[in-house]
């Protein structure tokens, strides 16, 4: 039995496509592949596409479902394709019985698109796996979907509107993990930073972070994933500052850094608010490590906006950046907006590339002759508490949290004695 599952985009489809395949193997599903799209850009639905054709070259007589969020955007673009068999929206692509529904003969010929209308979504299940496959690291989903409508993004229509899992079912989850193995737990979501809104009581993030930490003290490591710095509570704050267990690494959702390029993206943010979040952040917890989004040659973004941006890599004192250069999303109201050439925008994600891979090897250079707590994910690569990739001299246990002496780099990795 054969259930192959290729994934595009987020952290939270990396953990949806586990689900999905255990759920496909249970239900007995057979020589199938499903790929699990993005819709964050164009570019990103071109290579579903691209790779959809691939693989019906590949594994001729294989069955592929399309699912993920291009699919709930334009289900049609994938169901007029030849080599799909199905098509399977955001709320359905997790739910066992729709695996065992599409396991019947029948119910493939009479369904060929399975998609529902994600706003009418109230609720986020949590999604039961022990573990992610041949990882120490395990993501645990604690909130899907958007209730912002910033106007380069797609993803509310794909994911829905914010929905929370109740705080003990994440508990429990994370207690699980932890039993089977996991050394680092990871709390991801669409917008993780409005967690509670939806729930009884309206706890925040901040209140799941602590309670993670208090009642599953065995847990060694608790990460988590991009965060919108405007909307992180105190409570949040608070226990990154006090508890060592939560790691000293934030990934934070900034995308410009000029003012008007922020309300044109209708951000909630300032370029003042990103730079005193950061400074605020640094003075509670001095060893944070911080990563950020980007987004480079928006609409209207002139050479001197585009400046502010770079010039924010240092002033909010980044390390790890994640490029995108724009891309108009059709639905979108960015896509609308005056565009810039794309060897304009080109040009312009490649000089904030540069920035961010200097950034980095300054960070990379201050941690040679430290010494590093590194959670060994395979037998050659560890990260430290704040993210950086460790590479070991000679092969060691997965699975374990080494204290280490970093004795050099190579501009990408530290490199431990």
């Amino acid at each position: 039995m054969s259930v192959d599952v290729v994934t595009f985009g987020c952290r939270l489809n990396a953990y949806e496509a586990e689900a999905m395949q255990r759920q496909a193997e249970a239900a007995g599903h057979d020589n199938l592949v499903i790929v699990n799209t993005c819709a964050v850009t164009a570019e990103a639905t071109r290579q579903a596409r691209q790779a959809i054709r691939k693989l019906a070259r590949e594994r001729p007589g294989a069955r592929i479902v399309v699912t993920g969020c291009a699919a709930q955007v334009e289900p049609r673009t994938f169901a007029d394709m030849p080599e799909v068999a199905q098509v399977l929206g955001n709320s359905d692509k997790v739910k066992p019985e729709t695996w065992v529904r599409l396991a019947d003969v029948g119910a493939r010929a009479s369904e060929r698109i399975l998609v529902n209308d994600i706003m009418a979504v109230r609720e986020t299940a949590l999604h039961l796996i022990d573990g992610m496959k041949g990882r120490t690291r395990a993501f645990v989903q604690v909130q899907n979907g958007c209730d912002h409508r910033c106007t380069f993004c797609i993803i509310p229509y794909g994911r829905g509107n914010s929905r929370s899992v109740p705080m003990g079912a994440v508990v429990e989850q994370v207690r699980t993990l932890v039993e089977h193995g996991a050394r680092e737990v990871v709390l991801t979501g669409v917008d993780i930073t409005s967690y509670g809104k939806d729930l009884p009581g309206t706890p925040k993030l901040g209140a799941l972070v602590k309670s993670i930490l208090r009642h599953v003290p065995e847990l060694p490591r608790l990460r988590i994933s991009s965060i919108d710095s405007i909307e992180a509570d105190d409570t949040l704050l608070d226990a990154l500052a006090t508890n060592e267990r939560l790691m000293p690494h934030l990934h934070l959702s900034l995308q410009a850094g000029d003012d008007l390029i922020l309300k044109r993206m209708k951000r909630r943010h300032l370029r003042a608010d990103a730079i005193r979040f950061c400074e605020t952040v640094r003075r509670l917890r001095p060893d944070v490590v911080f990563g950020a989004d980007l987004i480079a040659g928006f609409p209207t973004e002139s050479e001197e906006m585009f400046q502010r941006s770079l010039d924010l890599v240092e002033e909010c004192g980044l390390t790890h950046l994640h490029v995108f250069p724009f891309s108009p999303r059709p639905g979108t109201p960015a896509a609308r907006m005056p565009q810039l050439p794309r060897q304009t925008v080109k040009e312009r994600a490649r000089r904030l590339r540069a920035k961010g891979e200097a950034a980095l090897a300054k960070h990379l250079e201050a941690e040679v002759g430290a010494r590093r707590r590194v959670l060994t994910e395979t037998n050659r690569l560890g990260r430290t508490e704040g993210f950086t990739l460790v590479r070991f001299p000679a092969p060691v246990p997965a699975g374990h949290i080494l204290d280490v002496a970093i004795v050099g780099h190579d501009g990408h990795e530290l490199m431990a004695a």
